[in-house]
C-alpha cells in the first residue's frame, strides 16, 4: 500500500512540475513580431529601399512583388513607417519589401528589427487583380502553403486597387486586417458577400484545376467595402470581375440564407424589398441522349419589408401579394440571366461548382469531360425555375 502512495506521489509531482514549466523551446510573444495581414502588389521599392540599395544594401534578385505585412500591436516606431508604406496608426504598423521571393523578403526584415515576425495569428491576405493577372495564385501562394508558421484558416481575397492601400485604411480604433476577417460574418444580412475562402480551401480548389472566385475589396475615403468578385481561371489566373448584382446570384445558387432582393413596381416604379427568410436550392444535372444540360431549383419564403407605393396596398390582399411575388421572381430571374451570361459567354468558365454537381451525379461522364470542362461548361444549356413566397410582413400600423 505504501508503495502504490508513493508511486501515485511521484507521478503527480512530475505533472505537476511538467505544467509549470511549460514548453521548453517557446519564444515569449514580447520576442516576436505577430502579423495578421499580408498584401502582395506588383513591384513598387520603397524610398527606403531605394535609398538603401544607393548605398550598397541591395542584394542579387528581381523586382516581382512588393509584400506588406501588418503587425500588431502598434509600435512608436513613426521613423520606421515612414517612406516605407507603413501607417502612423499606434494599432498597427504596415512594413514593406519588395523581392522576388517571399520567404527571402520575409528574412530580410531580420536585418532591420531585433524581433523576427511570425505568422501564426495571420488573418487576412489580400492579393491586387494586377499582381494576380501576371501570376498565378499557385505561384504567389507557394512559400505560403508550405510554411507551418501560417495556419490554413486564413482568408484570401482580391483588391481592385494596391493590396497595400487596402491594409492601410485609416478608420479609428481599426485594424484593417480584422475588419477584413469581420466582415464575412455579415452574410445572414447580405447575400452580397460570397463564401469565405481559406487557404486551405484555396489549396484544394487548385489542386483541383477548377475555376472559381474570390471576394473582392475596394477603397475608398479611407474605408474598406466588400464589393464584386474576383474570377479566376483553372490555371488560377485573375481573368475578371463579378458585380455586387452577380454576387446576390452566385449566393442564391449555392443557397445561402439571408440577405435581400429588391425590385420596383411594373407601373408606378416605386421600390420594394423581400428579405430572405430561407433558400432551398439545388443545381441538377441531366443527361439525355447523350446531351448535358443543367437545371437549377430555387425556392425560398421571405418578408416584404419595404413597400414604397403610396397609399400603400394592404398586406391581406392576395391578388397585390402575388403580383408583386411575380415582380421579385421575375428580378431573380434577371440576375442568374446575367451571371450565367458573364460565365458561359464572356469568361468562359465555370466558377460557381455546376461541375462539382456533375461529378457527384455523373461520375463517369465528368471523368470524360473534366479535361476540357470550361468549354463543355460555357456551352451548356442551363435552365432555372424560381419561387419566392411571401409569408411575412414585419408589423405595420393600419
Amino acid at each position: 500500500m505504501n508503495i502504490l502512495r508513493s508511486t501515485l506521489k511521484l507521478i503527480l509531482t512530475v505533472a505537476i512540475t511538467v505544467s509549470l514549466s511549460g514548453c521548453w523551446s517557446s519564444r515569449e510573444i514580447e520576442d516576436l513580431r505577430v502579423y495578421v495581414g499580408l498584401g502582395l502588389d506588383v513591384a513598387d521599392e520603397t524610398n527606403f529601399e531605394q535609398q538603401v540599395n544607393e548605398l550598397g544594401g541591395h542584394y542579387p534578385k528581381k523586382n516581382l512583388l512588393t509584400a506588406t505585412v501588418q503587425i500588431v500591436p502598434g509600435t512608436n516606431e513613426k521613423q520606421a513607417s515612414s517612406g516605407q508604406g507603413g501607417n502612423n496608426s499606434e494599432s498597427y504598423l504596415n512594413e514593406r519589401l519588395t523581392g522576388d521571393s517571399l520567404l527571402q523578403i520575409f528574412r530580410q526584415f531580420s536585418l532591420r528589427r531585433d524581433r523576427p515576425i511570425i505568422g501564426h495569428h495571420l488573418k487576412v491576405i489580400v492579393i491586387s487583380s494586377e499582381l494576380a493577372s501576371k501570376f498565378p495564385l499557385e505561384q504567389l501562394l507557394d512559400f505560403i502553403l508550405r510554411d507551418n508558421d501560417i495556419r490554413p484558416s486564413a482568408l484570401v481575397m482580391i483588391s481592385q486597387q494596391k493590396a497595400v492601400d487596402v491594409l492601410s485604411a485609416n478608420q479609428p480604433g481599426e485594424v484593417p486586417s480584422f475588419n477584413l476577417r469581420g466582415l464575412v460574418n455579415n452574410r445572414k444580412r447580405n447575400n452580397r458577400i460570397l463564401p469565405p475562402v481559406s487557404l486551405g480551401k484555396l489549396e484544394g480548389l487548385m489542386q483541383s484545376e477548377q475555376s472559381f472566385v474570390l471576394q473582392n475589396i475596394i477603397m475608398a475615403e479611407n474605408e474598406l467595402k466588400f464589393a464584386g468578385a474576383a474570377v479566376f481561371s483553372k490555371d488560377n489566373k485573375f481573368i475578371g470581375r463579378l458585380s455586387q448584382t452577380d454576387n446576390e446570384a452566385v449566393s442564391w445558387i449555392k443557397g445561402a440564407s439571408g440577405g435581400l432582393l429588391k425590385t420596383y413596381h411594373e407601373k408606378t416604379g416605386d421600390t420594394i424589398l423581400y428579405e430572405v427568410t430561407s433558400v432551398d436550392s439545388k443545381v441538377i444535372p441531366l443527361i439525355e441522349d447523350g446531351e448535358l444540360s443543367f437545371h437549377i431549383d430555387i425556392k425560398s419564403k421571405g418578408q416584404l419589408m419595404e413597400d414604397w407605393s403610396i397609399p400603400e396596398e394592404p398586406s391581406d390582399n392576395p391578388p397585390y401579394i402575388e403580383e408583386i411575388e411575380k415582380l421579385f421572381n421575375e428580378a431573380l430571374k434577371n440576375e442568374l440571366k446575367q451571371l450565367l451570361d458573364k460565365l458561359q459567354h464572356t469568361y468562359h468558365v465555370d466558377a460557381v461548382g455546376f461541375g462539382k454537381e456533375l461529378r457527384i451525379k455523373y461520375p463517369k461522364e465528368w471523368n470524360k469531360m473534366k479535361e476540357r470542362w470550361d468549354e463543355v461548361f460555357s456551352n451548356t444549356p442551363i435552365t432555372y425555375d424560381v419561387d419566392l413566397k411571401i409569408v411575412d410582413f414585419g408589423s405595420t400600423t393600419e
